[in-house]
């Protein structure tokens, strides 16, 4: 296998565009190299070594791939941090990762700041982004290093936190490899061959999610290791980027169902403005995804809409378009050096039309959740782990995914699934974004409430409740009608479009055990 990865290619090329960063700058794969060399110098001349962990609070630019660079090259773990969470949550990840540099960003200034006090972190190795107070600047991280290439390069890795929906975040720390970072990059940028994209090739990526998410920054990097440009977007918004593919003729994404649904809430005049032909392999997971919403993209955009299922800790599956047009629904069937299982809360393996837990194999990237053994081995049965998913296989192995269990609500007995719910209330034109759970109901144990975010010019009351309900009609069946329907100005979600259920529904539940 000839040897690819980004360090290569831009060596081979370095004139080739590289990366279009959110300020307006156009990188060269030379000037992003030479910038992420400084910073691997600098990281050395702060005395880290191999094994060593970088701590990073930015938005998306391209400091934070240089980071990437830098450490993936050194042998070193870069904990990407939610520029979202408060200090103290910031705070425990810098310990708890045993971070030795933590480099923050100005926009973030007062949460940095306050986190590097609370963590105790010694301010000679905090590094900022603009301006931090008591932090030193990027540059001096910087000053005075080589733009060459380090010596004794050997391959870092990103080390990803948990979301922490259920407790404190868990880091996912894989052990690092003595080998080549050109190696484990040739390795990792065959991900994309999945999907049937190929080096080089005149591919561009487009990234409009934060780069602290794993797979966010997993799909960015690996184009940029297999030779291809990447648009950063600052923040996503919908008819931008409509724009930036026409501009850069994007060929692929990582992307969430959340930024399909408001794609397809922009007026079809909008939508019809620009050019999509350029596209590829337009990919997404991370939340379920309603099948009448994927059917409207794959009309828009083609046989280009691929399908994946996996986790900070592993994975997964794959469906193409074609698959899922044969099985509507399908997360797809698992993906070379991997397995899916499905298993009963008693760890009896389910035949195929069965809904229990979903398992993945841990193939042979195993993992550990930092500091947390007793969470390592609960999530597991025998080489198999879990996120606390719920599906079923059907007869040729394709996974069909149900809900999170932990948002499951039971009912009168029943067990009712919040996704079918939300994925039939999105298709409403009035409907913007929704969540659905369970609240405490004294004889059925819960009962449903829908919390909408309506259209932009749309007034919400009884009027729309009734419409919205009488939508519902022999699209549900009646005992998975919501009872109530609550509206807001915004769902809690992060940029990303992961919803924060829970701001939503412990309100109701204060003072009682769930089920």
């Amino acid at each position: 296998m000839a040897e690819m990865g980004f360090w290569s290619f831009a060596q081979q090329n370095p004139d080739a565009f590289a990366l279009a960063d959110p300020n307006g700058r156009d990188w060269t794969r030379g000037e992003l190299l030479a910038e992420a060399n400084k910073i691997a110098h600098g990281l050395r001349a702060q005395g880290l070594g191999k094994g060593d962990c970088v701590a990073v609070v930015l938005e998306n630019c391209a400091e934070m791939f240089q980071l990437y660079l830098a450490v993936g090259q050194i042998g070193m773990y870069m904990s990407p941090i939610n520029n979202h969470l408060t200090a103290p949550e910031i705070a425990f990840i810098v310990e708890d990762s045993g971070a030795k540099v933590f480099i923050g960003s100005e926009r973030f200034h007062d949460e940095c700041a306050k986190a590097c006090e609370l963590a105790s972190f010694p301010t000679e190795s905090a590094f900022s982004l603009g301006t931090v107070e008591g932090f030193r600047g990027l540059d001096e991280l910087k000053a005075r290093q080589p733009d060459t290439l380090p010596e004794d390069r050997s391959a870092g890795q990103v080390m990803n936190y948990t979301s922490g929906t259920t407790g404190k975040p868990k880091g996912v720390r894989r052990p690092l490899a003595d080998i080549s970072p050109d190696l484990v990059a040739t390795m990792m940028s065959a991900f994309l061959g999945m999907f049937g994209l190929q080096p080089e090739d005149d591919n561009v990526h487009i990234c409009g999610s934060p780069l602290y998410h794993t797979a966010v920054l997993m799909f960015s990097s690996n184009a940029l290791h297999c030779g291809h440009g990447v648009v950063l977007m600052d923040k996503w918004l919908p008819e931008e980027m409509l724009r930036l593919i026409e501009k850069y003729r994007v060929t692929h994404s990582h992307m969430v169902p959340t930024q399909f649904n408001r794609l397809l809430k922009l007026d079809e005049s909008v939508r019809n403005k620009y050019d999509m032909s350029s596209l590829r392999a337009m990919i997404h997971a991370a939340a379920p995804c309603p099948i009448e919403t994927k059917k409207k993209m794959l009309d828009w955009w083609g046989d280009t809409i691929y399908e994946y299922y996996a986790a900070t800790e592993g994975g997964g599956t794959l469906v193409t378009p074609q698959e899922w047009k044969k099985y509507p629904g399908t997360v797809g069937k698992a993906w070379a050096n991997s397995d899916v299982k499905i298993y009963d809360d008693d760890g009896n393996e389910l035949g195929p039309g069965e809904v229990g837990t979903v398992y993945m194999q841990l193939g042979q990237a195993d993992f550990e959740y930092k500091g947390a053994e007793k969470k390592t081995r609960d999530n597991r049965i025998g080489n198999y782990f879990t996120v606390g998913d719920v599906g079923e296989l059907n007869e040729e192995g394709y996974l069909f995914l149900r809900d999170r269990k932990l948002d499951m609500i039971i009912s009168g007995g029943a067990n009712i699934y919040p996704a079918e719910i939300e994925a039939e209330l999105i298709q409403h034109p009035k409907v913007a974004d929704v969540a659905v759970f369970g609240i405490p109901h004294e004889d059925w144990g819960e009962e449903i409430k829908a919390v909408i975010e309506v259209v932009d010019g749309v007034t919400p009351g009884d009027d729309l409740t009734a419409e919205i309900l009488a939508w519902c009609g022999d699209r549900l069946a009646r005992m998975k009608h919501p009872k109530s329907i609550d509206y807001v100005d915004a769902l809690p979600r992060d940029p990303n479009g992961k919803l924060y259920k829970r701001k939503l529904r412990d309100p109701y539940w204060e003072g009682r055990s769930q089920i």
